[in-house]
């Protein structure tokens, strides 16, 4: 099959370029000389961002090259909206690079195609690499017993107030438990303020409330969802919200409403005293909005204790590649201190547990998203797991609405659960 045009990101033209002058094989990688390239793929420079991109291509990259002599990293920068379905398409036809960047969500999606390697069965120092993750992060890569990645970068939602909002409550700080959270929306009660704000009902923004009130969305085995999300735990939590929501002390972005303010404005902008949200928004505040000090707090416990959910993407090494070695060494390198700290000015958290210190130094405000990573937890990884967002939202928001119970609610997205759990 003929090989698609490549665009390279910016820094990777004038080396492939010299890779192809050299007699570059497109088909195994090797120069004449004998340099072997390995090809990585990810969406460093999302957004418009080029930070994490000139980090990765003008300092990391090139320590990896350094220590590694005769071994070339040609990376390709991909939007994340277009990178699924490029590697989806690329896997068709047998053209995936050795190593991706892939959102957490994917990597079983992969991995059920049978197109990624089983690093747990590949790399002989898995294990050590493993144990110094964060447990909620490495289990991402976990499908059908084997870890096809580790963890690359990770980010979790922790609870964040407007100080001015806390003091039209009578706070002195942020609601700490379920409790706190419905007495400050009481005390809000009256005024312009909304104790709290998100959007939407995808298990990004429900599973920190399910599994902080002591429930789960399925079994550990991923088999069954009924008799879990539909528990007595989870319908006193999803009622806490929907009680909230039809006090008007939740905002109507849980349940889709497109004329809501927006959490990112709405929170500085006075109308929202509360959101859960990532370590990005300090970036986004300082320039849209200088003058705002957040404060930031774990998520409220219930009975299940504050736990959180983990986001960010892992690095996989595809079947597809022909110097399996070379692209684990690449691998294990980014596993490092110097790869993992060398982000975390960037906006990206690091996956070693052991270096949480470390990055709170570079970055005072990282320390309660490092605090909440210790127990944060992963959504369902299974390949469809994007069905299970709309599934919540599609069954839930009746609910939200006052047309059915939360108990009926809970009961109907399970069982449409379960479907996708026996496919």
């Amino acid at each position: 099959m003929k090989r698609p045009i490549r665009i390279l990101a910016a820094g990777s033209t004038v080396a492939a370029m010299a890779l192809i002058a050299a007699g570059c094989s497109a088909d195994d990688g090797g120069d004449s000389d004998g340099t072997v390239t390995i090809t990585f793929w990810g969406s460093y420079g999302n957004g418009g961002n080029s930070t994490q991109q000139d980090v990765l291509e003008s300092t990391l990259i090139p320590a990896f090259e350094k220590a590694n002599p005769g071994v070339q990293v040609e990376y390709l920068d991909v939007p994340y909206d277009d990178l699924l379905q490029k590697l989806t398409t690329s896997a068709a036809g047998d053209e995936l690079p050795d190593l991706v960047r892939a959102d957490l969500g994917w990597v079983p999606r992969f991995a059920d195609l049978g197109v990624l390697v089983p690093l747990s069965q590949e790399m002989d120092d898995f294990q050590e690499l493993a144990d110094a993750t964060y447990p909620g992060v490495l289990a991402t890569n976990l499908w059908e017993g084997e870890y096809y990645g580790l963890p690359l970068d990770t980010n979790t939602r922790v609870l964040i107030s407007n100080p001015a909002a806390l003091e039209a409550a009578g706070l002195s700080a942020p609601p700490a438990t379920f409790e706190e959270l419905q007495a400050m929306a009481e005390a809000l009660d009256g005024t312009d303020i909304t104790a709290f704000a998100d959007g939407g009902l995808g298990a990004w923004n429900l599973m920190p409330w399910i599994w902080s009130g002591g429930g789960d969305i399925t079994d550990a085995d991923l088999t069954t969802s009924t008799g879990y999300l539909d528990s007595a735990a989870n319908v006193k939590t999803i009622q806490m919200l929907v009680d909230l929501y039809q006090a008007g002390q939740a905002s109507s972005g849980l349940v889709g409403n497109e004329g809501a303010i927006s959490t990112s404005e709405g929170l500085p902008g006075g109308n929202y005293a509360t959101i859960l949200d990532g370590p990005w928004m300090t970036g986004i505040w300082a320039g849209q909005f200088p003058d705002f000090a957040p404060v930031y707090s774990p998520v409220p416990a219930g009975d299940g204790g504050s736990i959180s959910v983990v986001g960010g993407e892992d690095i996989v090494l595809t079947a597809s590649s022909k110097h399996k070695e070379e692209a684990m060494d690449f691998i294990r390198f980014t596993q490092s201190e110097e790869f993992q700290l060398a982000l975390v000015p960037t906006g990206q958290l690091t996956v070693i547990e052991s270096l949480g210190d470390k990055q709170i130094e570079l970055d005072p405000q990282l320390a309660v998203f490092t605090e909440q990573l210790a127990t944060a937890r992963n959504r369902l990884a299974i390949p469809n797991a994007s069905e299970v967002d709309t599934i919540l939202n599609t069954e839930l928001v009746p609910a939200f609405e006052g047309a059915i119970s939360v108990k009926e609610a809970l009961e109907n997205a399970a069982a449409k659960i379960d479907e996708l759990l026996a496919s």
